[in-house]
């Protein structure tokens, strides 16, 4: 006995059906993405620590690169220790904070003596960056 199918399958249906599955799943997730963009972000509130610190207004920032001959950067430009240190005299706010972005493999003794000069004009300091793992 030869059994026949019931059901023709169509080739033009075979290339319609992966357009149709695509077509679904790009509604499917522009429907439920959408929800989650116009939704607000989610409020978190810290918990209260005398190690947190609040936004630095006016902060200066000095980027210490790795190499061969470290440079240091304040207010995007290239600048020498003395210069910094003159830029450092200038800065007369009663408020002033100094931020040092370090890359990982710059020299320890740079941030140092940057460090220190700082907290000697009455800056207070930020040390970020990346650090390696000993």
């Amino acid at each position: 006995m030869k059994l026949r199918r019931t059901f023709n399958f169509s080739p033009a249906l075979f290339g319609f059906l992966p357009l149709l599955n695509v077509l679904f799943l790009v509604l499917v997730f522009w429907v439920t993405g959408s929800k989650f963009i116009l939704q607000p972000g989610v409020q978190v509130t810290l918990p209260a620590t005398s190690f947190a610190l609040g936004p630095q207004r006016n902060a200066e920032i000095v980027t210490v690169t790795s190499g061969l001959v470290p440079a240091i950067y304040h207010r995007e430009r290239k600048v020498t220790f003395n210069e910094l240190a003159a830029q450092f005299a200038l800065n007369r706010e009663p408020d002033r904070t100094v931020i040092v972005k370090a890359d990982k493999d710059a020299p320890s003794g740079v941030l140092h003596d940057i460090m220190h000069e700082a907290q000697r004009r009455g800056f207070s300091v930020i040390l970020a960056g990346a650090f390696s793992q000993p």
